[in-house]
């Protein structure tokens, strides 16, 4: 970036004050915050995340600096709960990925419970617990997704990300009414809670588990090489030994 495109120096002080007066509208909002889903807190943490990035970039473009924090952008949050305060019906919509990691398992498994209930299989075809498909529909119509999900590991399968969301309303559907799309027509604003389970926050759990590790061995590293300092600050031969 050339000097003439850099933002000035007053321009990043401008940045830096927006980001300490929406620092203060957002702590009086939460001071006078409603409820759980208050929108007042909702809107002042989006202008909050707003001008601490655009301060970020300010200072990196003039400075080449970085603040030590970070901001979930309001794309990364459900917006505010619009939904009535005293729901007359919920839904529960779960996703829950898997992987075949082991066929064959899933495979024995349905036909045990072929054998057992020579019916089973009905409606999903002829030999259906000789086919990974057929496989599935056994299983998944003998036990319930939640059993599976706890028992994965014995039917075969490694998971994946899950999530699950309930979302509130005046009045229950109308029987049928939404089965062929059954998650089409969800109203974010309806959404009273939401639980996520992934791989992706395990993985920088590890990473920040790794990063201390790697002091922790330079520390340890840094410890030994100071043992091995004579008095006037040179190096002593290693021992044989050692």
């Amino acid at each position: 970036m050339s000097d003439a495109a850099q933002p000035t120096a007053a321009e990043v002080r401008a940045a830096a004050e927006a980001v300490k007066t929406a620092l203060d509208r957002h702590l009086a909002a939460v001071e006078r915050r409603t409820g759980e889903d208050d929108p007042a807190v909702y809107e002042a943490f989006n202008q909050l995340a707003a001008a601490a990035e655009a301060y970020d970039e300010l200072l990196y473009d003039r400075y080449d600096e970085v603040t030590p924090f970070e901001i979930p952008g309001a794309e990364d949050a459900l917006p505010p709960y619009t939904g009535p305060e005293e729901p007359n019906a919920i839904s529960v919509l779960i996703r829950r990925d898997y992987t075949l990691a082991e066929p064959q398992r899933l495979l024995a498994q349905a036909q045990r419970v072929e054998a057992a209930d020579p019916g089973a299989g009905t409606g999903t075809g002829e030999d259906a617990s000789g086919t990974v498909p057929g496989a599935l529909g056994i299983l998944f119509g003998e036990f319930e997704p939640d059993e599976i999900a706890s028992r994965h590991k014995e039917f075969g399968l490694e998971e994946g990300d899950s999530t699950l969301w309930v979302t509130a309303s005046d009045e229950p559907a109308d029987p049928g009414d939404w089965l062929e799309s059954p998650f089409e027509h969800v109203d974010p604003q309806q959404v009273v809670c939401r639980f996520d389970v992934s791989a992706v926050f395990d993985e920088e759990l590890d990473d920040d588990a790794d990063e201390v590790d790697d002091v922790g061995e330079a520390d340890e590293l840094e410890d030994d090489l100071d043992t091995d300092l004579d008095e006037d600050g040179d190096l002593e031969p290693l021992d044989a030994d050692r």
